[in-house]
């Protein structure tokens, strides 16, 4: 059976997957799978035709996935599931995997670029659009090895003001027809542009259709805050807070780039950076 053994899993030395492949189109199942199977980290693709077919799996006797259960793994390393399905939705499957403990990644399938948006609010760890390809897939196998790595992980300490990080979200930014992933670990500072917001990474900035405040409350978690109406900044990059003429000022890096910090907002921000052990003037 080589790579069919029942321990084999993203947990291991091997980094093997096992994973659930989603979509109500016979053709497109059969070419997920296969695309699935081609990757070296997969070792075994459980297909389903619809989202009923594969919540089974959920109280299924196979004892490929009973032995998962009993070591505390997920039931599945990830699910990739097609967004648009008859019935139950990719989207109502996910928020039922989602709430499992421990839960499988997620990655959407879909021949619809515009969705990107909705599939990552429900927690999707990739995005790939129709038809597929092989090198697409393998990038987003390599997402979830990623990210199974770190939850495996034991933490190597607290990060910024004492969180522990694991997850690093993704945010889909259109760009000529062309859907790139933004890391939040390379997002540096954002700036408000209406209802959209300036994203300022390590490789230049990229506009997104989400709201300031929505990213301020989603990442808050992760170390980034709010220094003024138009300026959300990651706050292990401040490396100064400062007087400026028109009241407080932070530096991002080496004078990389100074930013306002409003009146209301300054002595919040004083007592994050002292509560993280950064110094103020």
């Amino acid at each position: 059976m080589g790579i069919m053994r029942l321990t084999v899993s993203a947990h291991d030395d091997t980094r093997k997957l096992i994973v659930l492949a989603v979509d109500d189109e016979p053709k497109g199942l059969d070419e997920l799978v296969h695309c699935l199977r081609n990757s070296p980290h997969v070792a075994l693709v459980f297909p389903a035709i619809d989202a009923s077919e594969a919540l089974r799996l959920l109280s299924t006797d196979d004892p490929r996935l009973g032995d998962r259960k009993a070591r505390g793994l997920p039931i599945v390393d990830a699910v990739f599931a097609d967004i648009d399905m008859p019935g139950l939705s990719g989207m109502e499957m996910s928020r039922v995997f989602a709430a499992l403990r421990p839960s499988p990644a997620l990655v959407f399938v879909t021949g619809h670029a515009e969705e990107a948006v909705n599939a990552f609010d429900l927690g999707a760890l990739d995005y790939v659009l129709k038809p597929y390809q092989q090198d697409r897939l393998d990038r987003a196998i390599n997402r979830v090895i990623d990210k199974l790595a770190a939850n495996a992980a034991p933490p190597p300490g607290a990060g910024p003001l004492g969180q522990v990080k694991n997850d690093d979200e993704v945010i889909p930014v259109e760009l000529a027809g062309t859907t790139k992933l933004i890391p939040r670990s390379s997002v540096r500072w954002v700036e408000a542009q209406g209802d959209y917001a300036r994203l300022f990474t390590t490789d230049g900035s990229h506009l997104v259709r989400i709201p300031l405040a929505q990213l301020e409350e989603r990442w808050e978690k992760a170390g980034f805050v709010r220094i003024h109406r138009s300026f959300l900044v990651a706050l292990p990059l401040i490396t100064e807070l400062r007087m400026g003429q028109g009241g407080y000022q932070v530096v991002i890096g080496n004078e990389e780039k100074v930013l306002p910090v409003s009146r209301r907002r300054t002595r919040a921000l004083k007592d994050r950076l002292v509560g993280s052990g950064r110094s103020t003037q």
